[in-house]
C-alpha cells in the first residue's frame, strides 16, 4: 500500500483527498503559495511545504518546485486534484519517471482525451457520435469564421486542454470572431498553462450530461453513475444531479457503454469522465476529462462508493473491487449538488467576489454532505477558483432531494463574501428545474434573477479574552505548526472589519462618469483611449478575475476622459479605472 501521497493541488479538493488518505492510514503531504500559507488543506496535512510565488504560475503550476518537495518529503505518490497538472501529460510523466505514482490515469491517455480534439477522434474509434466540429487545432480567426460560415452560428471556440468552461467562448457571428479566440486562448493559458483551441458547433437547447467511470490497470473499466450537469453560468457548473433525470428508457445505458468503449480505445485507467450533450433523445460526445470531477461526490452520494479511494487503489496495482453489475446494483435514490462559489449573482451577472470569508456555518441534517475547502477566517484569493465548497444531498426520490436541498441551502450562513446560494435556491425552486425542461443557456436565457439583491454580511467579531494562540513557521520551506501561551493582554489583534461596495454603489458611480472595478482582479485588456467616443452598453476594460474575463461596460454616452490603469495592474473593488465626461 501506499505510504505517503502528495496532493498537487489546494482548496476543497486537496481537503478532500486528505480525508479519504487519512482513513487509509496514508501519510499527507501539502503544498502551499505565499496566499495560501494558512488554508485549510495545509493546516490538515501531516506535512506541508511552501511553493513560493501568489499566482498559479509561481506555485501550483511550477514544476520544479512541486518536484522538489517530493523529494525532500519521500512521498511515494502523487494526487493532481482537478485543474492545474491534473491533465498534464508531461507532468505525469515526470512523476512516474521519478518512481512515484501518479493517482491519475497514463500520460499516454491524458495526451490523447486531455487534447480535446484528439479525444474527439478517440470516440469516433470507439463509436460515440461527436458534436460536428474540427478535429484538429486552429490558428487563426479566418479558420473559425470559416467553420462559423460554412455549419452556421453560433459556434464554441474551446480551449483543447481546458474543461469546466474555462476558455469557452460562443460566438454568434463573424465580427466577434477575433476577440473571443484572444479571450480564450488568455484563459486557457492562465488556468491550464496552454492555449491551444479548436470550435464546434453551438446547440440550442442542449442538456450537459456525463458518464463517471473507473478503470484499473488491469484492463477492468466500469461506468459509476451518470450526472446531469445543465444549470450553468458561462459554460460553469451550478448544479449537478445523478442520475441524470428524464432520459429515455435505455439512453443512460447507451450513454455509459459508450464512455466505456471510449475509455476502452485509450487504455484508460483511474477515474475519468466523459461528458455528452444530449438534445431531442439524442446524444453527442463532448470530451472526456481525464481526472477527477468536481462533481464526483453527487456519485458518491447514490452509490456509496468513495471515488479517491478507488483512484488510491487503482494507482497503487489494484484492481477494481466491484463488477458492473455490482455497481448496478448499488445506485439508489437521488442525489444533488450545488457549487457555493464566490460570486455575486445579483441581476444574473457572477461577478467574482474574493475576500475574507467572516462566518462560514454549513447545513446538517439526514442525508446531507458539505465538502469545503475553507472555514471561518479564510480569505478567497482572486488569483485562484472561486469555489468555497459543495453541498451534497440526498433523497430517496428526486423531489425529496430537491426539497431538501432547499432546506440546507436556508440554513447555509456565508458572510463576508457574496455567494452563489441565491442563484441556486432559485434555480432548485423553478418548476422548469422541476420539470426537467431546463438546459445548459437556461440560467441565463430564462432564469430570472433580477430580484437578487446585492449584499454582504461582512461582520468580523474580535477574537477577546484568548490566551492559547497558535502560529506557524518554516524551516528550509517545510511548515510547522507552533502552538504557545501569551499573557490575554498580549493576543492577537481582531481582524480588520472589510466592507465590501455593492453593486448599487458602483452602479451610482459608474452613471456618473466614473468606471469602477466590482471586484479585486487584473488588468488584462484596455479597449478604449483617451479622447474615444462611447455609448451607454460599450465594454472600456477587461478584468480578470478568479481566472475569469469580466467585460465593464460604460454606463453612458460621452468620452473618455482619463484612464487610471494599464495592462497587468492589480485593481481592488471600487477602484476607478476610466472616467467618462
Amino acid at each position: 500500500m501506499l505510504k505517503k501521497i502528495l496532493i498537487a493541488n489546494r482548496g476543497e479538493i486537496a481537503v478532500r483527498v486528505i480525508r479519504t488518505a487519512r482513513e487509509m492510514g496514508i501519510a499527507t503531504v501539502a503544498v502551499y503559495s505565499e496566499l495560501d500559507r494558512h488554508a485549510l488543506h495545509v493546516r490538515l496535512a501531516d506535512e506541508a511545504y511552501a511553493l513560493g510565488g501568489e499566482t498559479a504560475a509561481q506555485s501550483y503550476l511550477n514544476t520544479e518546485a512541486i518536484l522538489d518537495v517530493i523529494r525532500k518529503s519521500g512521498a511515494d505518490a502523487l494526487h493532481p486534484g482537478y485543474g492545474f497538472f491534473s491533465e498534464n501529460a508531461d507532468f505525469a510523466q515526470a512523476i512516474t519517471d521519478m518512481g512515484v505514482a501518479f493517482i491519475g490515469p497514463p500520460p499516454a491517455a491524458i495526451v490523447e482525451m486531455g487534447d480535446k480534439v484528439s479525444s474527439r477522434r478517440a470516440a469516433l474509434r470507439g463509436g460515440a457520435p461527436i458534436v460536428p466540429g474540427t478535429t484538429d487545432f486552429v490558428h487563426s480567426a479566418a479558420e473559425i469564421t470559416d467553420f462559423g460560415n460554412s455549419t452556421g452560428w453560433p459556434i464554441a471556440i474551446k480551449a483543447a486542454f481546458g474543461g469546466g468552461g474555462r476558455g469557452m467562448k460562443v460566438v454568434k457571428d463573424a465580427t466577434a470572431v477575433q476577440d473571443a479566440m484572444d479571450s480564450a486562448k488568455r484563459e486557457s493559458k492562465a488556468f491550464f498553462g496552454r492555449d491551444e483551441i479548436y470550435v464546434e458547433r453551438y446547440l440550442t437547447w442542449p442538456r450537459h450530461i456525463e458518464v463517471q467511470l473507473v478503470g484499473d490497470k488491469h484492463g477492468n473499466v466500469v461506468w459509476v453513475s451518470s450526472r446531469d450537469c445543465s444549470a450553468q453560468r458561462r459554460h460553469q457548473k451550478l448544479i449537478e444531479e445523478a442520475p441524470a433525470p428524464g432520459l429515455p428508457d435505455g439512453v443512460e445505458q447507451a450513454m455509459g457503454e459508450a464512455a466505456v468503449k471510449a475509455a476502452r480505445a485509450v487504455g484508460y485507467y483511474n477515474a475519468g469522465t466523459v461528458e455528452f450533450i444530449y438534445e431531442n433523445g439524442d446524444f453527442y460526445f463532448l470530451e472526456m476529462n481525464t481526472r477527477l470531477q468536481v462533481e464526483h461526490p453527487v456519485t458518491e452520494i447514490i452509490t456509496g462508493i468513495d471515488l479517491v479511494e478507488w483512484q488510491i487503489r487503482v494507482a497503487d496495482g489494484e484492481r477494481l473491487p466491484m463488477t458492473q453489475e455490482q455497481i448496478n446494483a448499488l445506485r439508489h435514490g437521488h442525489g444533488i449538488e450545488v457549487r457555493i462559489n464566490a460570486e455575486n449573482p445579483a441581476g444574473g451577472k457572477f461577478l467574482p467576489s474574493p475576500g475574507t470569508i467572516s462566518t462560514l456555518k454549513v447545513p446538517d441534517g439526514f442525508g446531507v454532505r458539505f465538502d469545503g475547502g475553507y472555514e471561518s477566517g479564510d480569505t478567497v484569493s482572486q488569483y485562484y477558483d472561486n469555489l468555497i465548497g459543495k453541498l451534497i444531498v440526498w433523497g430517496k426520490d428526486r423531489p425529496t432531494a430537491i426539497a431538501r436541498t432547499i432546506r440546507a441551502l436556508e440554513e447555509m450562513r456565508v458572510e463576508g463574501v457574496h455567494t452563489t446560494i441565491p442563484a441556486d435556491l432559485a434555480i432548485l425552486r423553478h418548476p422548469d428545474f422541476a420539470a426537467v425542461q431546463h438546459s445548459t443557456k437556461w440560467v441565463e436565457e430564462k432564469l430570472d434573477l433580477s430580484g437578487i439583491a446585492a449584499h454582504i454580511a461582512a461582520s468580523v467579531p474580535p477574537t477577546e479574552g484568548l490566551v492559547e494562540k497558535t502560529t506557524t513557521v518554516e524551516v528550509n520551506g517545510k511548515r510547522f505548526a507552533v502552538r504557545v501561551w501569551v499573557p490575554e493582554s498580549g493576543g492577537t489583534a481582531p481582524m480588520a472589519r472589510r466592507t465590501a461596495r455593492t453593486s448599487a454603489a458602483a452602479s451610482s458611480s459608474i452613471s456618473s462618469g466614473d468606471v469602477v472595478a466590482p471586484m479585486q482582479g487584473t488588468i488584462v485588456k484596455i479597449l478604449v483611449t483617451v479622447g474615444q467616443e462611447v455609448n451607454a452598453g460599450d465594454a472600456v476594460i477587461v478584468l480578470e478575475a478568479m481566472k475569469m474575463e469580466n467585460q465593464l461596460q460604460a454606463d453612458k454616452a460621452g468620452t473618455i476622459k482619463a484612464i487610471n490603469v494599464k495592462i497587468g495592474d492589480k485593481v481592488g473593488a471600487g477602484d476607478v479605472l476610466v472616467v467618462i465626461a
